[in-house]
Parts: structure tokens; C-alpha cells; sequence
């Protein structure tokens, strides 16, 4: 019989008095190996009323203070890295390797909120006017909710509790009910590494107790990750209850290949970035765009893609595992449907793949297409599966305008040995997190994760380019030279630009 897994509420776990409960299934068998509740309004309440009174204490501890305790707790998730991973890897399907990955970018953001104080201070100026001061205090908002995606179970809530718990503020956690497990061991190592009762709740459930906690009048912000969908919802409803949000939302993330790239490198980054975690990330590439005789390496693309196989998170071997659902499986093998239908060359389909020993699991195998437009339902829709398509186009400008044209500014790559393409599409892109020779430009946690146009939404968000400060957007590039031609005086550099 799997076990119902308890809520944090005040300091303690708590088995809910909830009714119904969600099913958490392994990927690559439907076995059911817990159940998460659907948190009552009573145990919303206990947890936001909680939430707010430990912040009255929360916010008078000292900011060195805050800081050591996320020392500990990086510390606690180093030692217990391997440990998180197989329960991320066992709830999700990621592989191992990839699971691991996923909570040491966690690790990473606990490390930088243990240098929380040189984040905290404000600024003064003397003089503002004849014998007057002023000073600016950086101050915590209070009750903060996180609500995350199913993803990545240990790098999202990572993202967000130590961050804002360091500032002085108190978090409530209502994480993915497809892979919940992660996040409350997460939480169960916060505890142990001396977080006071209350400063912390983890609370599970869907929609209607994510909806509770959005108009709560005590939750002061709110931050999410998810589809374009839920992202809205979260964003308007959010802010009409006066809430700060941030909703990091869909994207289509294009990756731009000039014909004096380095062929081998290029299909290799496209081969990870396209179907690394089965293609369910935010930050995957789902377009591949040829500019001219580069076109002629979609071929040997195929071939090498053709190689990939998915496999069980044990499976050493296994390049990727399954998607999370049954649904989620359904959706990628519509999508590659409707393409073929629409027109499009599929050169490698990977609906009918199959795992031996796993005939349940929610299995896709490595799909290419070619041949596909910007009407196409392939195009047009974030895919979240192993799925890669190819476009072709003359011209570097050409590509611009295309990556420019989609609603999505999540993130984007080119690949050249030429400064001067990289300089000009790092610049003209409308895309706010940009790789240089690099597939994946996810930025330290240091940087901004700074998606664009539908793929946030935000109290920073903006369409435009307005010059009024407020109404500016932070692009974060993320360049790699190669070692035989380089573009500049050393291997490595990170432009931020405002």
C-alpha cells in the first residue's frame, strides 16, 4: 500500500483530513508509489496563518544569521545529493545523471542565498537637499507562496524558498502533485538543518488549492513556473488580489546554426538539448534553423538522433527516460500526428517506441522533422517531448526575424566562429536569455533568468523597449569560444546587458 505523504504545517507534518487524494505514479511502470493530498481549507488556513506569524519573528533575525542557516542547508543537500536524486529520478523517470543535474542547480541558488547580506542593502544618498538624508531599506514583503512544475521537483523549489526565506520573508511550497516526494524531503532537510517552525509549509493539491492561496489577503507574492495556460491564470488572478507575481511561463526555444559551425559540436549539443529529460524542460530546443549549406547536416543529424535510446533511470545506458504522464504522451503523439498530416518530413519517428521490460512506461522515442513551417501545429505549440524540428533559411537575418516573429522569448542559441554574427544576433534577438555556441543558456543563479514576451509574466515584464527604466527587460548572453578559432582574447565570457 503506498503512503499518504504529509503536509508542513507550522513547524510539523501532518497527515491532511483531505478526502481525495492524488495518485503519484512511476513513469515507466503506473505503479502507484505514493499519495498526495488534496490540502482542506482548514490546512490552507493553518498554513498561511502560520506562514504569518513566524514572519513577525522571521523578519527581526539578523540577515548573518539568515545567511548561516543556508550555509547548513547547502551543506545537508550535499551530503544527501545522491540520496534526492533517486527519489527525483524514481518519481519523474529522469535518468540518474539528469536527476542529479536537477538538484545541483538547486544547490547551487541555496549556496547563493548563504550571501544573502551583500544582497540586503539598500543605499543612501547625503545632501538630497540642504542638511537632509535619505536612505533606502531593503525590507521583507512577508507571507511568499512557490508554486512549481513537475519538471524539475528539486531545482524549482530551490530556486525559490531559499531565496526568499533568506530575505527575511516566511514561504508556503505547493510543488507538482505528479512528483511530490522531492520537495518534501527537501523540506524535511530544511528542518534539519535548524529552520525555525512556521518559516516553511509545504502543502499539496491541484488547482482549487492553488486558487485558495492566490486571493489569500495574507500572501503578499507569488512565484510560478508552468505552462502559458496556468501561467496567465496564476498572473491575473494574482494581481488582481494586489499580489507581486512572477509566472515564468511556455516557450519555444530556437537554436540558429550558421555554415561556419563546427558540424560534430553542433549535433551533438542539438542531440542533448532537444531530447535531454525526454525534452520537458523550459530551456529545451524544439526548432533547429539552418542557414544555408549548414542545411546539409540535417541528414547525419537524423542518423545520430536515431542512436539516442530511452530508457529506465537504473539503465546506464538509457540517454533519457519516459515522459511524466500517460497524458503527457498522448499530447507529443498528437503533435507528431498532426505534422505528418500538416506536411512535414518526418525523418525519424519515435511514436511507437518501446522499453523492454517497462511496456507501461510513457515511452517516446527521438522524432526529427523537416520540412516544417510557422503554421504548423509542431510550430506553433511548445511540444515538451523528445521532438526536434528543422527549418532552413538563407540568411542570419532571416533566422532573426523568424526567432523574433514566435510569442515566446524563453531562450535561444547560435552557433558560429564569427564575432561579428555573434555581437549582431546577440543584440537583435527578442529574446531574453541568449547562448553563444552554448544550447542550453541557462544562467547562474547569480544572473536573472530572464524570459521575454509570453514566456513571463511579471511585475518586470514588458513587451517593448521603452526607455523608462521600469519598462526595460534584462538580457542575459552566455558566450563560448572555440578553442581553434576563437572570437575574442580567452575560452569563456557572460554579458549582461540592460
Amino acid at each position: 500500500m503506498p503512503r499518504t505523504l504529509p503536509q508542513l504545517i507550522d513547524g510539523q507534518w501532518l497527515q491532511s483530513q483531505a478526502p481525495d487524494l492524488i495518485e503519484v505514479t512511476d513513469p515507466t511502470t503506473q505503479d502507484v508509489i505514493a499519495l498526495a493530498p488534496k490540502a482542506t481549507a482548514e490546512e490552507i488556513e493553518a498554513a498561511v496563518g502560520g506562514a504569518q506569524q513566524a514572519f513577525l519573528a522571521w523578519r527581526e533575525v539578523p540577515v548573518s544569521e539568515r545567511a548561516r542557516l543556508m550555509l547548513r542547508y547547502q551543506h545537508l543537500l550535499k551530503e544527501h545529493h545522491d540520496e534526492l536524486a533517486e527519489i527525483l529520478a524514481a518519481e519523474t523517470g529522469k535518468t540518474f545523471a539528469d536527476a542529479k543535474g536537477d538538484v545541483w542547480r538547486g544547490i547551487e541558488v541555496a549556496e547563493h542565498a548563504a550571501n544573502i547580506a551583500s544582497l540586503m542593502m539598500g543605499e543612501t544618498v547625503e545632501n538630497v537637499a540642504r542638511e537632509i538624508d535619505t536612505a533606502s531599506w531593503i525590507q521583507p514583503l512577508g507571507v511568499c507562496v512557490g508554486i512549481t512544475p513537475f519538471n524539475f521537483p528539486a531545482m524549482i523549489p530551490l530556486w525559490m524558498f531559499p531565496l526568499a526565506i533568506a530575505c527575511g520573508n516566511t514561504f508556503i511550497l505547493k510543488p507538482s502533485e505528479q512528483d511530490p516526494m522531492t520537495p518534501n524531503r527537501l523540506a524535511e532537510l530544511f528542518l534539519e538543518a535548524g529552520a525555525p517552525a512556521g518559516v516553511l509549509q509545504v502543502l499539496h493539491g491541484g488547482r482549487e488549492q492553488v486558487d485558495a492561496l492566490l486571493v489569500h489577503p495574507l500572501v503578499r507574492a507569488v512565484s510560478f513556473v508552468g505552462s502559458v495556460t496556468v501561467g496567465q491564470h496564476v498572473y491575473r488572478t494574482g494581481t488582481q488580489h494586489l499580489k507581486r507575481v512572477q509566472a515564468f511561463a511556455g516557450a519555444k526555444n530556437h537554436m540558429v546554426i550558421m555554415p561556419d559551425a563546427p558540424k560534430d559540436q553542433v549535433i551533438s549539443n542539438l542531440l542533448g538539448a532537444s531530447c535531454g529529460a525526454a525534452g520537458q524542460r523550459c530551456m529545451a530546443i524544439s526548432v533547429a534553423v539552418f542557414i544555408g549549406e549548414s542545411k546539409q547536416w540535417i541528414d547525419e543529424l537524423a542518423e545520430q538522433m536515431a542512436t539516442l535510446r530511452p530508457g529506465h533511470w537504473q539503465d546506464s545506458g538509457a540517454a533519457y527516460g519516459p515522459l511524466i504522464s500517460p497524458q503527457a504522451r498522448q499530447r507529443v503523439l498528437r503533435l507528431i500526428e498532426e505534422g505528418k498530416a500538416e506536411g512535414a518530413d518526418c525523418l525519424l519517428d519515435g511514436s511507437h517506441c518501446k522499453v523492454e521490460g517497462y511496456p507501461d512506461g510513457n515511452w517516446v522515442g527521438p522524432t526529427l522533422f523537416r520540412g516544417v513551417t510557422t503554421k504548423m501545429g509542431l510550430y506553433r505549440e511548445e511540444i515538451f517531448g523528445p521532438v526536434l524540428v528543422c527549418m532552413e533559411v538563407d540568411t542570419l537575418e532571416e533566422a532573426i526575424e523568424l526567432v523574433n516573429a514566435s510569442p515566446y522569448g524563453n531562450g535561444t542559441s547560435l552557433f558560429t566562429r564569427s564575432g561579428g554574427a555573434a555581437r549582431h544576433f546577440q543584440h537583435a534577438i527578442e529574446v531574453g536569455q541568449v547562448g553563444i555556441n552554448v544550447p542550453i543558456p541557462v544562467p547562474l543563479p547569480f544572473f536573472s533568468f530572464t524570459g521575454w514576451k509570453g514566456s513571463f509574466y511579471g511585475d518586470l515584464h514588458a513587451y517593448g523597449k521603452q526607455a523608462v527604466r521600469f519598462y526595460t527587460e534584462t538580457k542575459t548572453v552566455t558566450s563560448r569560444w572555440f578553442d581553434d578559432k576563437p572570437l575574442g582574447e580567452g575560452p569563456n565570457m557572460t554579458i549582461q546587458l540592460k
